[in-house]
């Protein structure tokens, strides 16, 4: 899996405030990528 240093952190920034986030894209762009990988962040930060 290749590790997006630039979308996690703006998603970890934007952790703990009450935005709703969304992330789009076109098909096969790595939306769900983005998102196992900020799962996997957030299990490593317990």
């Amino acid at each position: 899996m290749i590790n997006r240093e630039t979308y996690l952190s703006k998603l970890v920034s934007y952790k703990d405030t009450e935005f709703i986030k969304v992330i789009t894209g076109i098909r096969r762009c790595g939306k769900s990528t983005i998102l196992k990988l900020f799962m996997e962040y957030l299990i490593r930060r317990r």
